[in-house]
């Protein structure tokens, strides 16, 4: 192909489209975790949607190292699309040690869970509206990243419960739970936070 032509070949890729896609999937992982915790839901749902939400990123990525020209930085695409994958991972993580472990679930659990769905819904807003209303996205970006700050005040809580008697076994296996929630609220935090710097530099 010639030099010029490789310049003036264009994909029909929405990159917005996809990261909304990908968040999406997130948020339906969230919400199984919810409902697992709750008892009402199965460990399957929660796998299976964060390996859909692993095929959306595979083709983003893949459409990504494909196209020369992005509406906006690729390095942001690719950092928010990782940032949003590392929501649902956690997710699962949660899940599968809960089932090695055989650990029950407790309040605080469905707390941190519920705040992380609410983190989520907050992306899958703000992702939404970035492209025609970047206010707007700004807007949802910053009440995701209060979620961290909620989320880490019910892990010190749920951290104080735990060490204040009880199994040692147990103990050890929640507080690296627990934790999995508080890096999935970082990763809010930081999927938020790519979003107002994308929002800063296409306004």
């Amino acid at each position: 192909m010639a030099f010029w032509k490789i310049f003036g070949a264009k994909r029909n890729v929405d990159f917005f489209d996809l990261l909304l896609a990908q968040a999406e999937k997130t948020l339906s992982g969230c919400q199984a975790l919810v409902k697992f915790l709750e008892g009402e839901g199965m460990p399957e749902e929660v796998r299976r949607l964060e390996q859909e939400a692993d095929d959306i990123r595979r083709i983003l990525i893949d459409e990504l190292n494909q196209t020369f020209i992005t509406p906006i930085d690729r390095e942001d695409i690719f950092a928010l699309s990782r940032a949003v994958d590392d929501v649902i991972d956690h997710a699962q993580n949660t899940v599968k040690e809960m089932e090695v472990f055989e650990v029950e679930s407790n309040e605080f659990l469905c707390q941190m869970a519920e705040l992380l769905q609410k983190g989520a819904e907050h992306l899958v807003a703000a992702i939404r509206h970035l492209k025609q209303n970047p206010n707007v996205a700004v807007e949802h970006a910053v009440r995701a990243k209060r979620i961290e700050n909620e989320m880490n005040d019910t892990f010190l809580a749920a951290l104080k419960q735990l060490f204040s008697g009880g199994n040692p076994r147990l103990m050890f296996i929640l507080r690296e739970i627990y934790r999995h929630f508080n890096r999935s609220a970082d990763r809010v935090d930081e999927a938020a936070n790519i979003i107002t710097n994308i929002v800063v530099k296409i306004v």
